[in-house]
Parts: structure tokens; C-alpha cells; sequence
């Protein structure tokens, strides 16, 4: 199997043993001593910490307001909802002994947060002047999980959770579609990836919801990756927790609850959305560092040229941008190396030769340019528009990747084929047996039905009934 001087399999030759290692390898991410945790490095948690003020920022613009809740639930809780407990019974991990002695009642490590905010909702709500109730919690969860892998699938991982109640379904409805868009969004402008929303079929539901809507992207080998659902959940947990209020004819109403959530597995995602056989790609929005400056050091002019990529930083910070000046002892080709294995969209390298001439050397992460040399004192300006035309550059890339390996098919062998190298849209009959049929068969499963999707009838792609859905789906296997 190749693999580079840094020990990381080509992309090409693995694709899972090319993230497994890569994530390793350029700092992101490293195991945790417990199975399936994970140690989010500095690197890592950056990203992350970039994603989430701006993830926390629209959410709040839309009058969503921060809260905290325990990380330990009564099991009793889970079991008010039957589906949901069902649903997340086997990741399950249960406190039974604490302070010494066994407890009266197990405690769940949360594996999400429904139940113990529709307790506390229960209690805050009594009229309907106190809807709509518009909460979100940043927190970490815990689902055990037998095939852990970093970001995608662990043992505990971090996210923020919507939690919404409102008056009636049309509102709760309009809530479930809000966090979808915020969650597009987000996913297409700052993290670069191209994603469709859709609707989950009764398969793929959340545990206890009425419908699911989903976004859904293909990464670098064909597959996809659900990046953020929305779940609007009926009176299903008004029920359970008794979230009632009064209405203004004095009615005792259940109220209509929502929940959405996003989470660290969107940093898998931009790993897989945009890395190749030399490294990470980042999006400029979510790059720690956007430009890495490495200053070409030798002998007395070493001092010299320091100070003067130090001054350009300086300059391009005044700028907005995220400058990172690398003048440890290590040679400019090792620097370059890792640089380029941890993503960084633009280096600049600056000599003594350069600094004569009152120029750089520009490097981009991806594209055809290649180096080029550029006027120094021109940097601070240029340098936030390559920025933006890099970011425009990945989504549009993934774009074109993702529409290349879609095919519309109308026959088995033609799913087949499709599905072995990216998304199949098919139509298909909506029977829970048909589609574990496929799932054996392909290991692909219905990712969404498309919201954009055209109206379409006809037969079901595997057994020839009638089709449901009135649209295409989106089949694919999927992490």
C-alpha cells in the first residue's frame, strides 16, 4: 500500500485508512484512552471553535437563547417516550453505582437532550405567552458506539442541540425548517460543502420524531455524510413530559416540540470533503492559520528577514486575516511539508533574495497558479480576496465532484453501478423491507428525499411496486 514520507496512505490506494491516519497525522485529533473517545487537539478544536461562534452567532440572531442541562439522566426519563428509548437503547451508558453504594435509579449518560429539557420545559411553561420557547445547549454526548472512528462515529463527541417549543404545527414545522437552513448555511459557506437538504424516510427517522429533514453531502470516495438534522417531534414529548399551556381561549394544549442538532462529525466531513494524497484542505473561514508565512533563514540575514515576515503578519492581521509565522529550526522544505499536510489555503515564503527585490513567494494550497511571485507591499490588500476566491473555489470543486458521481437511474444494474461509486437517485416504493433489501445488497440506504427534488412518479428501482415519495432519492452508502 503507498504511502508518503510521513507515513499517511494515499488517498487513492485507501480512502479509510487515508482519514484514519491523516487526521492523526496533521494534529487534529488523537485517541482517548477509554474505546472510542477521542482528544480534540488545538488544531482540531480551532476549527471547530471556528465553526461553532458562527453557528452560535445565526442562532441566536434568530432569538434562540444559551442553556445548560445535566449530563446525567434518570433512565426513567428515556422510557416516557417509547420509540426514543427504543431507538437508543443499545448506545446507551448507564451510571449504576455512584458515592459508594448502587443508586435507586440508573442514570443515562446523555446521548441526547429531549427528555430532560421537556422536564424542565414542562415546568417553565404554563401559557401561551411563554411560547414560542426557543433553547440551545453546546454540550458533549455520549452513545457507545461499536465502530468508533475519529469525528465520525465516537464514543462521546461535541455539538449543539436546538430544543423548541411552540403553540401549534405550523410554527414548529416553519422552527424545524429554520435550523435546516441555518445548518446549510453554514455548511456551504463556511465549511465549503455542497450540501442537499431532504427528508428522511420513516427508516431513517429520529427516535421519536413526527419527520426528520437532514442535509447531506458526498465526500471525496462517493460516499455520503448526514451533516446536521432537524426533528420535528409532533406532540410526542408534550405528551410524555405533559409540555402543556394554556391557550387564549383558556384551552389546556400540548405544544408542538422541535429539536435539531450539528456536531464535531462536521470536521470529518471537511476532512473528507476536500483532502487529497498531500494533506487537508482547509476553507479559508475555518483555517486556524489562513496564511502561513515561512521566513527562508540563513546565516546573518536570518534576523533580518524574521522581523520582516513579522511585520507582514502584523500587516495582515490589520487585515482580518489569520497569520501564522513558522521560524522554528526546522529546514523551509520540512516546513513547507507540513504546512501543506495541515491544510493551511496560502503560503508565503520570504527570503532574503525576495526581500531585496521587495517581493514574495505566494503559494496556494490547491489550484493551478502554482507559485507565484508577488509584490510585497501589495500583500495585505490581495491576500482576503485570494482568501475568498479559494473558499468560492473548494465549494464550487466539491460542487462539480458531487455532480459528477450523481447519476439518475431506473434500473438495478444501473443502481448497482451507481451506487458503488457515488449517489444514486432512484425512485423507490418507501417499504422498510424493500429498503433493508438494498441495504444488503448495496450497503447503500435512502439518504433523503431531496426538498428541491422534481415531481415524479413510476416504479420502485428494486421491486417494481408503485413508487412513493413522489420524488427521487438519494441512495448511497454513507458513514
Amino acid at each position: 500500500m503507498a504511502r508518503d514520507e510521513r507515513g499517511v496512505t494515499a488517498q487513492s490506494e485507501d480512502f479509510s485508512s487515508w482519514y484514519n491516519e491523516l487526521v492523526l497525522a496533521s494534529g487534529l485529533v488523537d485517541r482517548g484512552p477509554a474505546k472510542g473517545t477521542m482528544v480534540i487537539r488545538p488544531y482540531g478544536y480551532r476549527i471547530w471553535e471556528l465553526l461553532q461562534a458562527e453557528l452560535d452567532r445565526r442562532i441566536k440572531e434568530t432569538g434562540h437563547e444559551n442553556a445548560y442541562f445535566p449530563l446525567l439522566i434518570p433512565q426513567s426519563y428515556l422510557e416516557r417516550e417509547a420509540d426514543h428509548v427504543e431507538g437508543f437503547a443499545p448506545e446507551l451508558a448507564v451510571v449504576t453505582h455512584a458515592g459508594g453504594k448502587d443508586l435507586e435509579e440508573p442514570l443515562v449518560v446523555r446521548p441526547t437532550s429531549e427528555t430532560i429539557i421537556g422536564e424542565m420545559m414542562a415546568k417553565w411553561i404554563s401559557s401561551h405567552r411563554d411560547l414560542p420557547m426557543l433553547l440551545n445547549q453546546w454540550a458533549n454526548v455520549v452513545r457507545w458506539e461499536m465502530r468508533p472512528r475519529m469525528f465520525l462515529r465516537t464514543t462521546e463527541f461535541l455539538w449543539q442541540e436546538g430544543h423548541t417549543a411552540h403553540v401549534d404545527e405550523p410554527q414548529a414545522r416553519a422552527e424545524m425548517g429554520l435550523a435546516l437552513d441555518i445548518y446549510a448555511t453554514v455548511a456551504r459557506e463556511w465549511a465549503a460543502m455542497p450540501v442537499v437538504p431532504g427528508e428522511k424516510t420513516p427508516g431513517e427517522r429520529f427516535a421519536g420524531a413526527v419527520e426528520t429533514i437532514t442535509i447531506e453531502s458526498m465526500m471525496r470516495d462517493g460516499k455520503a455524510l448526514q451533516a446536521g438534522t432537524s426533528h420535528y417531534m409532533g406532540t410526542n414529548f408534550a405528551q410524555a413530559f405533559g409540555i402543556r399551556y394554556a391557550a387564549a381561549d383558556g384551552r389546556d394544549t400540548l405544544c408542538h416540540t422541535t429539536s435539531w442538532g450539528m456536531s464535531t462529525r462536521m470536521l470529518g466531513g471537511i476532512v473528507m470533503t476536500h483532502g487529497d494524497d498531500r494533506g487537508l484542505v482547509l476553507p479559508p473561514r475555518l483555517a486556524p492559520h489562513q496564511v502561513v508565512i515561512v521566513p527562508i533563514m540563513r546565516g546573518e540575514t536570518a534576523a533580518t528577514v524574521v522581523a520582516a515576515a513579522d511585520e507582514l503578519a502584523r500587516k495582515l492581521r490589520a487585515a482580518g486575516v489569520r497569520v501564522h509565522v513558522d521560524d522554528r529550526d526546522q529546514t523551509p522544505g520540512w516546513k513547507f511539508n507540513e504546512w501543506e499536510m495541515r491544510g493551511v489555503p496560502i503560503r508565503i515564503e520570504l527570503g532574503p533574495r525576495d526581500l531585496a527585490a521587495g517581493t514574495a513567494v505566494l503559494v496556494r494550497r490547491l489550484g493551478e497558479q502554482g507559485k507565484q511571485t508577488v509584490e510585497l507591499a501589495g500583500l495585505p490588500a490581495t491576500v482576503p480576496g485570494i482568501l475568498a476566491d479559494f473558499q468560492a473555489y473548494l465549494l464550487q470543486r466539491a460542487t462539480d465532484f458531487r455532480d459528477e458521481h450523481t447519476r439518475t437511474v431506473d434500473d438495478w444494474a444501473s443502481f448497482e453501478a451507481a451506487v458503488a461509486a457515488g449517489w444514486a437517485l432512484a425512485l423507490h416504493c418507501g417499504q422498510p423491507n424493500c429498503e433493508d433489501d438494498i441495504k444488503a445488497l448495496t450497503a447503500a440506504t435512502p439518504r433523503c428525499v431531496p426538498l428541491s427534488g422534481t415531481a415524479e412518479s413510476g416504479q420502485c428501482v428494486r421491486c417494481a411496486a408503485p413508487a412513493a415519495y413522489g420524488k427521487r432519492l438519494i441512495f448511497s452508502r454513507a458513514y
